[in-house]
């Protein structure tokens, strides 16, 4: 449901998103999604018997935490290429040392680069400036063009569904330490793109126009209800 408050808001980041993946690819001006998730890291206080014939693998229920790490999505889905960037923290250093590697290393041929996200504090174009001297965070800014999805709406973020695959495929068991966790990630990385999977290739264009009938019927719907319930000021001029 969308809040009867921030319909206009709603709609015009969810618009935007939209029409960006309407874009055909560009290896100049490339569309790339962009998430964090944090992993909570656990060691076993047991040693884990192994499976074999008949058995499958057993371990202990309890467990020792190990501290948390944080992972970076980077999905560009109409080329169906991933990488993840294993971390230490969730900071604004974070997020812009991600963003320089995304302009400098990932794309450096690239002239305009759309990074679509969420609205999360840390995704701050402002960062930049208190990571990096002016030139070099003005230059950034420069070939760095944000997207943001609305709130409660990150499910348009394509790399949020990467990192729910991830999850499923790779997170999902103990894992000790950030190290253990770095060659699990690169494993998942480089097997993925064998079985030819790539969210840019979802029909977007007829989901994109549905999603747009349900967001309008439902601004009109709300807009409708408030008046009712509202007698003379403005509102009423809007129905």
């Amino acid at each position: 449901m969308i809040p009867p408050r921030e319909d206009a808001e709603f709609v015009y980041r969810i618009e935007d998103v939209l029409e960006l993946y309407h874009e055909p690819y560009g290896p100049r001006h490339p569309i790339v999604c962009f998430d964090e998730v944090p992993k909570q890291l656990v060691k076993e206080k047991r040693v884990v018997l192994p499976a074999k014939p008949g058995k499958v693998s057993r371990f202990d229920y309890e467990y020792e935490r190990n501290g948390v790490c944080n992972l970076f999505m980077v999905f560009e889905p109409l080329k169906g290429w991933r990488h993840v960037e294993v971390n230490q923290r969730r900071t604004k250093v974070d997020w812009a040392v991600c963003m320089q590697k995304l302009a400098h290393e990932f794309y450096p041929e690239a002239e305009c680069i759309r990074v679509v996200m969420d609205q999360l504090n840390t995704h701050n174009p402002a960062a930049l400036y208190k990571i990096f001297v002016p030139f070099e965070a003005r230059r950034l800014l420069k070939r760095l063009e944000f997207h943001s999805t609305p709130k409660h709406g990150s499910w348009l973020n394509m790399a949020e569904i990467e990192l729910s695959v991830l999850s499923r495929q790779c997170l999902r068991r103990r894992i000790p330490d950030e190290e253990r966790l770095r060659r699990e990630v690169k494993a998942w990385e480089n097997w993925r793109p064998m079985l030819r999977k790539s969210t840019g290739n979802l029909p977007l264009k007829t989901h994109a126009l549905s999603l747009k009938d349900f967001i309008h019927h439902s601004i009109f719907l709300n807009t409708t209800r408030l008046c009712r319930e509202t007698k003379g000021g403005i509102l009423p001029l809007l129905c």
